[in-house]
């Protein structure tokens, strides 16, 4: 794991988005050497908040915040790796692409967000479902 990966994770980057994407997921998952960790099956990028949501919908032709949004409405399991994840309508598991962010502990909202900083992730299947996993950050075993 790169050490921005392990600092996103920590909550230590909230200003910065994560997102993986699924070599099957882009025209040319080549082009992405560079631009982030390489791991199995596809590409890692941590880039700045306005930068890499941008840089997510060119790469997957979706507003990464509209995804967000869509992705709300369905409960799933993300991958701590924020690499894989378990769909909720699929036996096959196989993630086109995770979109991410860090927010941090905001004790007057409460709940989930009063435990500490937490980290909303949405991913796509290739089923085509979209659904959300967030959790409070440290709270997590891979």
């Amino acid at each position: 794991m790169t050490d921005a990966r392990a600092e996103f994770l920590a909550g230590e980057r909230t200003e910065d988005v994560a997102f993986f994407l699924a070599d099957e997921a882009v025209d040319d998952p080549d082009k992405l050497d560079g631009f982030g960790e390489r791991v199995d099956g596809g590409h890692l990028l941590i880039v700045d908040g306005e930068a890499g949501r941008a840089a997510f919908q060119s790469a997957t032709g979706t507003d990464a915040m509209g995804f967000a949004k869509e992705a709300m409405g369905t409960e799933g399991e993300i991958d701590l790796s924020l690499t894989g994840g378990a769909c909720p309508d699929a036996e096959d598991d196989d993630v086109r692409f995770v979109f991410a962010f860090a927010e941090k502990q905001n004790e007057e909202v409460g709940g989930l967000y009063g435990e500490g900083d937490v980290i909303h992730a949405y991913a796509q299947c290739t089923c085509g479902t979209a659904y959300s996993h967030k959790w409070v950050v440290g709270e997590r075993d891979e």
